[in-house]
């Protein structure tokens, strides 16, 4: 066992790790002596460093089954779970149709669902267990022109938490990870159609979320916060992964009167 690893080693399955914070945390876990499954799409065209990379499409349920058996089939349990898997949709909600926004519920909210009921079994077989979920301080607040992509986030916080006090008589433990702006490559998709009178707010607002990812720190601080909570004995709910005055929104949102805090946002987006 390496003489950096803490605990002994676990098997770890993590969505989306073709690129981004999924990515580096699979490279860094492997690293650290851990036996790491990721996941991608398309997984002939990405790159594995050290660990396996499984195909997995978290929006069908078959596919998140035949994923997860055959890390038991090889591994023989699945010890941790690491939902990563996410995409994103901008301009303002008015332009979204509802299957536009069901596409995006699909990733970022049905398909930790999807992947975390496929784990369960076992976990709760086996009385014991990690589910760690990538979420976003857009979980925490209202995003202009990043509505849809803010409200998915906000479902997970809410199921993050309430499946961590169903789980925990099974000894699993739920936590997650409230990430600000990194270079992560995410997948930014707009509605179809455009409202003109969104024009030119629409595109000064997007324009600061394009600097904010391009300009972002590399996700290795993540991957490091994730490999910590994996290794933790008694892991927290949540755990802030932000960089500046990022890592102060928790605090906004706990302690500002609400029109102070849009004030705040309004401001930083243009909007």
């Amino acid at each position: 066992m390496p003489e950096h690893l803490t605990s002994s080693p676990r098997v770890i399955l993590i969505t989306g790790a073709s690129r981004g914070f999924g990515a580096a945390a699979a490279r860094l876990l492997a690293q650290r002596g851990h036996r790491v499954y990721g996941t991608s799409r398309d997984p002939a065209s990405a790159q594995a460093e050290g660990f396996t990379l499984l195909p997995l499409d978290v929006r069908e349920d078959d596919s998140a089954r035949r994923c997860v058996e055959t890390v038991l089939n090889q591994a023989g349990r699945l010890d941790t779970l690491v939902n990563n898997a996410g995409v994103s949709l901008g301009g303002a909600v008015e332009e979204a149709t509802p299957e536009e926004a069901r596409q995006l519920f699909e990733t970022n909210f049905f398909g930790v669902l999807r992947m975390t009921s496929a784990v369960l079994p076992t976990m709760r077989a086996a009385r014991r267990g990690q589910i760690i979920n990538i979420s976003s301080l857009a979980g925490l607040v209202g995003v202009p022109y990043l509505g849809l992509y803010a409200a998915s986030k906000h479902a997970l916080e809410g199921y993050s938490a309430s499946l961590r006090y169903e789980l925990r008589r099974f000894g699993i433990a739920v936590s997650l990870v409230e990430a600000g702006n990194y270079r992560t490559d995410i997948r930014f998709t707009f509605p179809a159609q455009r409202i003109p009178d969104y024009d030119g707010i629409r595109e000064q607002a997007t324009a600061v979320h394009d600097t904010d990812v391009r300009d972002g720190h590399p996700p290795d601080p993540v991957a490091r916060l994730i490999a910590r909570i994996v290794e933790s004995r008694h892991p927290r709910l949540r755990y802030v992964a932000a960089e500046g005055l990022e890592s102060g929104v928790p605090l906004m949102r706990r302690f500002l009167p609400d029109a102070l805090q849009e004030w705040i946002l309004r401001r930083r987006y243009r909007a």
